[in-house]
């Protein structure tokens, strides 16, 4: 009983968050992770089972090649891709009918050259970070290599071309919305900078020096927004350190060092009070950090707790009532309480794990590179409810809808169908 309790206490803060924040529908995931940016879902009948052959509703092939998590937004699929290769690669955004699958419409927003097209990790591509839609605009980001905004007819409202920098494995970090401001890390091995820029122009409103020690300097995190005593604030972990930064100037607010801590990829997520967040490679941490006070250098004073066994290098974390779930890039998945950072269960599930965890009527979704989903009760003893393949390579994370849910893999876009 009390577990339903605080499920339906969970339910209520979730929905009266995303009404306060935003004007969107209640089954919108309208960024990457989702309205409240945590991977928290208030979708109802989020499918359990499938497979190639089973509760699949349609399936779409994605031309060229592109790692973005599907964008949702009132029966609308964003996402962007890469087609061609050498000195013809076109970047482009496509909007999918989420009833049926077709594509409505596939637009040509950057021809980058070869030589600034190269700059990526195997395991990248030139389209990895999602489509930021709201308010009738798509905002679409492939880091060094330019921003966009479109309308929802897919209209070329602006292109931004003008942040360089030395990206060392591509872009990987989506950008964040906040008030007027689209915001995006650019930690390069030149140059690392927070840049935010001008909803309406596309015009760089500010670009704030990260001002790292650490010795890697490159990292492609997306930023987290929150509000802490009527202040707002952006928090972008880089390399080395998590900075917060005033949305207006994008002056840093206060920061946390973590050593030599690089390529730092998991969004951090923002509950019970506490920033959770992961500190990159080579030997990651999970921080909780308390913001609430924060100035400054508050290594101090403001972190909470941290743990070091199967934090993970890429994946972000998801918490759900009072516990953490996360999985390591090698596959092994842990619970712990998310006040204490006390361990209550860690399992292996197999493969290996880019994708960012989502969590729905009381269960988490872990998604595999390898196209297999495991899911597990949200709860402090281990329970495999469910294990899914669709024996297709994927680094998107799971989009999740009433009765459906979207899944990009390397070649597909499939809508999965509770029925």
């Amino acid at each position: 009983m009390a577990s339903v309790i605080r499920w339906k206490i969970l339910f209520l803060v979730l929905t009266s968050v995303v009404a306060v924040t935003s004007p969107i529908s209640a089954n919108d995931w309208p960024e990457f992770r989702g309205p409240t940016r945590d991977g928290i879902s208030t979708a109802t009948d989020v499918p359990t089972k499938w497979s190639t052959a089973e509760n699949v509703a349609w399936q779409t092939e994605i031309p060229g090649k592109g790692w973005s998590s599907p964008t949702l937004v009132d029966g609308r699929i964003f996402l962007t891709t890469a087609t061609g290769e050498e000195d013809d690669i076109s970047l482009r955004a496509l909007c999918i009918n989420a009833v049926d699958g077709n594509i409505l419409w596939n637009v040509e927003l950057f021809q980058p050259s070869s030589e600034i097209a190269d700059q990526k990790h195997d395991k990248n591509g030139l389209a990895s970070p999602s489509v930021m839609a709201a308010e009738g605009r798509v905002y679409v980001h492939f880091g060094h290599m330019g921003t966009a905004a479109l309308d929802l007819k897919g209209n070329i409202l602006w292109r931004q071309t003008g942040i360089h920098y030395d990206p060392r494995h591509g872009c990987g970090g989506s950008p964040v919305l906040i008030d007027d401001v689209l915001a995006f890390s650019c930690d390069g091995l030149d140059t690392q900078h927070i840049v935010g820029l001008d909803t309406k122009t596309g015009d760089i409103r500010w670009k704030t020096p990260r001002n790292t020690t650490a010795i890697k300097t490159f990292s492609f995190s997306t930023p987290q927004t929150i509000q802490i005593d009527g202040q707002s604030q952006i928090i972008s972990p880089g390399s080395g350190f998590v900075g917060s930064y005033d949305p207006a100037d994008g002056r840093e607010l206060w920061r946390v060092d973590y050593g030599e801590g690089y390529s730092v990829v998991p969004r951090p997520v923002y509950a019970l009070g506490q920033l959770f967040l992961a500190t990159g490679f080579d030997r990651p941490l999970l921080l909780a950090i308390n913001p609430h006070g924060a100035s400054g250098n508050a290594t101090e004073s403001h972190l909470t707790w941290q743990h070091s066994k199967g934090a993970p290098n890429t994946p972000s974390v998801v918490v759900v009532g009072e516990e953490i779930y996360f999985v390591s890039d090698a596959g092994v998945a842990s619970c712990l309480d998310a006040h204490s950072g006390e361990v209550h269960w860690t399992k292996r599930l197999g493969g290996k794990y880019s994708a960012s965890p989502i969590a729905a009527e009381g269960r988490i979704y872990f998604t595999s590179e390898e196209g297999v989903t495991s899911i597990i009760r949200a709860n402090t003893e281990y329970e495999l409810l469910e294990t899914n393949d669709l024996e297709d390579r994927t680094f998107a994370s799971l989009t999740p809808d009433n009765g459906k849910l979207y899944i990009r893999t390397e070649s597909n876009l499939w809508c999965i169908e509770q029925r």
